[in-house]
This record gives C-alpha cells, sequence and structure tokens, in this order.
C-alpha cells in the first residue's frame, strides 16, 4: 500500500512538503493522551540492547534530522524505534539554506539534503524537551552543531551554550562536526580543533547536570580519510567519551544511477549508496577501538539483514532515516521484527 502510494502521489510533491505535512500528522498523535504509549506496546521493539548505561528497547534508532526541533519525539517512538536522535539543533535560531533543499533520488533509494541546520535553536529545543525525563520511555538523544553564522573561532562556545540549555533534558548528547552544509563545520573534525571542543562540551554537561554523566558521542562524515577515521577513534578514547556515530552524509556521488539531473544537486547523500562505505569505517573504529567505545553505525541500512551485518561488525546501535522515506512509518517495526526473526534462527 505504502509502496503504491510513494509511486502515485508522494514522490510527485516536493520533498519537504511532505516532510511538514508529516511532522504535522506526528504532532497531532503527540497531543493524544495515551496514543503514543499504545502506539509503542504495538509496534514496539522487544530486542533489548545495554548500551550507554541504558536499556534500549532494540538497536534501531531514528537519526538525526528528522525531528529538528524536538517536536514530535514521543510519536516517532510509536513506530519501532528504540530511540530518536532529535536535531541537529544550534545555539541559534537559522531558517537554514534556501528551498529547494531536499531532493529524493528513488533509483538510488537515496536522499541528497542541503538543510542547513534549520532549526529554532536550543532555547526553544530545551523548552519542548522539557517534558522528557531522562532515563524514561522514549530513549532521546540530543545531536547539536554549529550556528552557520559563528565564526570558527567561537564555535566552542556556540556549541557549549547548546550544552548547557539540553544536556539535562538529553538521555544523551551528540557533538556534530560533519554535515557537508555548514560551511566550515567538517573543518572541526581534525583533531586540533576536535579535541579542545569536545573537551569543553564534555565539562559544560558535567558542569551542568551535576550527578549524572550525559553520555558523549562524537558524529563522524564517512568522507574522512581512514587516518584521520584513526584519530579520530584514539580521540575519543583519549578523552573517555563514549561513543562515535559513524556515518554522516556523503558528498561522494560515485555509482549513482545515470541520467538524474538531481545527482549533480550539492549537499549531503543519504540512503543505499553509503552502505559500503559506512560498513568499511564501522569495522575500521571497531578494530582500532576494540570493545572500548560505543559505536552507533548510521548509512544504508534498508533491511534487518543490513542491520544484523553492522551488529555483526561491530556496532552496539544503528541507524537510519532515508529509509523510512521509502519504506513507509510502520518501516522501523518491521526492520526489527525481521532482525528478531534472523538472530533467532
Amino acid at each position: 500500500m505504502y509502496e503504491f502510494l510513494f509511486a502515485q502521489v508522494i514522490s510527485r510533491l516536493p520533498a519537504e512538503r511532505v516532510h511538514r505535512w508529516t511532522l504535522a500528522a506526528l504532532r497531532v498523535i503527540a497531543a493524544v493522551p495515551g496514543l503514543p504509549a499504545l502506539l509503542r506496546r504495538l509496534y514496539g521493539p522487544s530486542l533489548p540492547v545495554q548500551a550507554l548505561g541504558m536499556e534500549f528497547p532494540g538497536p534501531l534508532g531514528l537519526a538525526a534530522g528528522f525531528d529538528k526541533d524536538a517536536e514530535v519525539f514521543t510519536a516517532l517512538a510509536g513506530f519501532g524505534f528504540s530511540h530518536i536522535e532529535v536535531g541537529t539543533i544550534t545555539a541559534r535560531p537559522q531558517p537554514g539554506n534556501p528551498e529547494p533543499r531536499l531532493f529524493r533520488l528513488p533509483a538510488d533509494r537515496a536522499v541528497i539534503n542541503r538543510m542547513g541546520f534549520n532549526n529554532h535553536g536550543s532555547a526553544a529545543a530545551a523548552a519542548r524537551l522539557r517534558r522528557h525525563t531522562p532515563g524514561t520511555d522514549p530513549i532521546v538523544g540530543v545531536n547539536i552543531g554549529k550556528t552557520k553564522v559563528v565564526p570558527e573561532s567561537e564555535a566552542v562556545a556556540d556549541y557549549v551554550t547548546s550544552t548547557e540549555r539540553l544536556a539535562r533534558h538529553a538521555d544523551y548528547l551528540v557533538v556534530n562536526v560533519s554535515s557537508p552544509n555548514t560551511p566550515g563545520l567538517r573543518d572541526l573534525q581534525a583533531v586540533d580543533h576536535l579535541r579542545p571542543l569536545l573537551t569543553a562540551v564534555r565539562e559544560a554537561a558535567d558542569r551542568t547536570v551535576p550527578g549524572r554523566r550525559v553520555p558523549l558521542l562524537v558524529k563522524i562524515a564517512p568522507d574522512l580519510a581512514d587516518p584521520d577515521i584513526d584519530a579520530v577513534a584514539d580521540l575519543a578514547l583519549e578523552l573517555g567519551l563514549d561513543g562515535i556515530i559513524a556515518t554522516n552524509t556523503t558528498i561522494a556521488r560515485e555509482g549513482l544511477a545515470g541520467g538524474d539531473a538531481l545527482v549533480k544537486e550539492q549537499g549531503g547523500l543519504s540512503g543505499a549508496p553509503l552502505k559500503s562505505r559506512s560498513l568499511e569505517v564501522l569495522r575500521r573504529l571497531r578494530a582500532r577501538t576494540g570493545d572500548r567505545l560505543v559505536l552507533i553505525s548510521v548509512g544504508g541500512i534498508e533491511t534487518a539483514a543490513d542491520a544484523k551485518a553492522r551488529l555483526d561488525a561491530g556496532a552496539t546501535l544503528v541507524q537510519a532515516y532515508t529509509a523510512m522515506i521509502y519504506g513507509g512509518p510502520l518501516w522501523p517495526h518491521r526492520l526489527q521484527r525481521d532482525l528478531a526473526k534472523l538472530q533467532a534462527s
């Protein structure tokens, strides 16, 4: 049914308009007392995973980028995700890049986006997240990034502002330095820049939330060279980070279906084309870090077999977003159901 609806209707509408309509529908679900909890009972996973000091009800979560302003995480958790990562949230409100900025590539089961961290800022997100108590269902990660107009010299302070506002509401916190859509952001992945940034965020989280150590992770790009991946892994261990999320979107375009003018659009590519590289990065990180970090694998996960391959390669948890666009709202429930069958066989 969803495949028919997507082919005949959804695919013919602008992608960002559909996203806005979806958010509106989810707001309605979130506003109905008891409905999100009922959906979680009906469609929630039952594959418990111990990670980051918590029990996740399953390995599959929703990657950042969908619920940018922490508006509908309770509703989203009702469709089979074990955790929801909100954001990316910046310290200051910003509109993002001009539209159109979101493009589907159905032949490649992929999406290109150059959203540019459009969000209402960390103060607004903190107000919405006050209704979430860390340690309660659902598990909510908070992904923070740099405000576009802030110069690199003030980036640390910008991230610290968001940390001070949001850490107390987060089950875990993610420092995003890997989106290709904020100029200069990926430069912060260099260890010389990343060390003071992560140190400051860790100190701000500890200062803001005394008595609870908020797990801290960093999200990296698939386009990093292998030696740079090793350097980030070593830094994560050195600083005592809790984990790494790998990977964000890519600026590469190799192997995409020919003849689609959208392939030439600027932005980060997500979906099936990332499958191979994301798995390579995961394996490299696990070999480098052993069992000392939680690794969350993202990029090109479409099926239970894809998820199992990541778990077998050393991922503690997995995340996805693009596959839900092509698979529909109950896609996460189906994947975790099928994964349970695979693991039992």
